[in-house]
């Protein structure tokens, strides 16, 4: 077992690369390796036998610890009970977490991560929201990463269903990004639920950060779906971390001339479980759906169509139900073939056009 301290101090060790962090540990006890960094000289280049002969990496992560306390940060090393299990089997689990909120380290088992474009469409946050408030009621922790679109509307469905999510950075925990999604970063760990990083106090979110990032929701979660992801979308980079690790990759499919879709489409078309709601990610995990809220809101949406098409503004309104409900139902009844959609944002049921072109 390694102390959280010396994990902290590797990780500040400048130069070191994670494949090397992982070697490095796999030559005994850290406290040693550290005390004698000579001995290591084919993994640590000049900076880092410097920044340990000189101690500048253990004032460092003894300074990070400090500041960790003063701000309510937890730092939680890989090493310790109430590390992430499922993180921690991944190839390169981080050496350290920077935490606000609790940690649950078995739930891996029940994790899903929900990830998708920042440039979202509205019916595509609608769905996100609704299957991220579906999955946290039907039990299980949604996972993803605080960012704008797809990410967030997730993250607001959990919310909204009085569950536990978890949200992973890619800058430090005083540096959120994006800066207007800090009430919801608030909201998430005041709830129950966790808003993780892997990197330390005042990281700024630069690029490279974000498949570290990605790479984290991946192996939290026991399956990743892919929401609304254009061809060079961050979520793709999500994806593929999660076969990587042998966990399950799912799509929302889209309309084949939207550029959001693209990416999830080409996922699907590589052999991703096709989901349409939160029944299908359920199945494909072998578990039981709970299909009545579903069923009743999916009569509520078809009956407020049986007068004569409508736009999404009017449907909620004949429906009762909250507007992420519809959009996300108005996707799966599009998908089942038993909702059209037609010109001017109107919505009809299947067949019934009444001199409507569709879109």
């Amino acid at each position: 077992m390694n102390s959280t301290p010396d994990l902290l101090t590797l990780s500040f060790v400048p130069g070191v690369s994670p494949r090397a962090a992982a070697a490095l540990l796999g030559r005994g006890p850290l406290a040693a390796v550290l005390a004698s960094a000579h001995d290591h000289e084919d993994l640590l280049g000049a900076e880092s036998l410097a920044a340990l002969r000189a101690g500048t990496a253990r004032r460092a992560a003894e300074a990070e610890i400090e500041r960790a306390r003063t701000l309510g940060v937890a730092i939680v090393g890989r090493d310790e009970d109430r590390y992430p299990q499922w993180l921690r089997r991944t190839y390169t689990p981080p050496l350290v977490l920077w935490v606000r909120g609790m940690l649950d380290p078995d739930e891996g088992e029940r994790a899903v991560a929900v990830v998708g474009s920042r440039a979202a469409t509205p019916v595509g946050r609608g769905f996100a929201e609704a299957l991220g408030g579906d999955l946290a009621a039907a039990g299980l922790v949604v996972v993803s990463g605080l960012a704008r679109g797809i990410d967030a509307a997730a993250h607001r469905g959990a919310l909204r269903a009085r569950k536990r999510t978890v949200a992973v950075l890619g800058s430090g925990l005083d540096r959120l990004y994006p800066p207007e999604h800090d009430e919801l970063a608030a909201r998430i760990a005041a709830t129950g639920g966790a808003v993780v990083s892997e990197f330390p106090l005042g990281a700024r979110p630069w690029k490279s950060n974000f498949p570290r990032r990605n790479r984290v929701i991946a192996g939290w979660s026991r399956a990743v779906v892919v929401v609304e992801a254009g061809a060079r979308s961050g979520a793709l980079s999500t994806a593929r971390a999660a076969l990587d690790e042998g966990r399950d990759v799912m799509a929302v499919p889209g309309h084949p001339g939207e550029p959001q879709a693209e990416g999830a489409n080409a996922l699907l078309k590589d052999g991703a479980a096709l989901v349409r709601g939160a029944a299908d990610v359920l199945a494909e995990l072998g578990m039981s759906p709970q299909p009545l809220e579903a069923a009743a809101s999916d009569d509520a949406v078809l009956r407020a169509l049986d007068a004569r098409p409508a736009c999404v503004d009017e449907i909620r309104e004949r429906s009762g139900l909250a507007l992420p409900s519809v959009l996300s139902r108005l996707a799966e009844l599009e998908l089942a073939g038993a909702v059209a959609r037609l010109g001017g944002g109107l919505y009809a049921r299947a067949g019934d056009r009444r001199g409507y072109t569709r879109a």
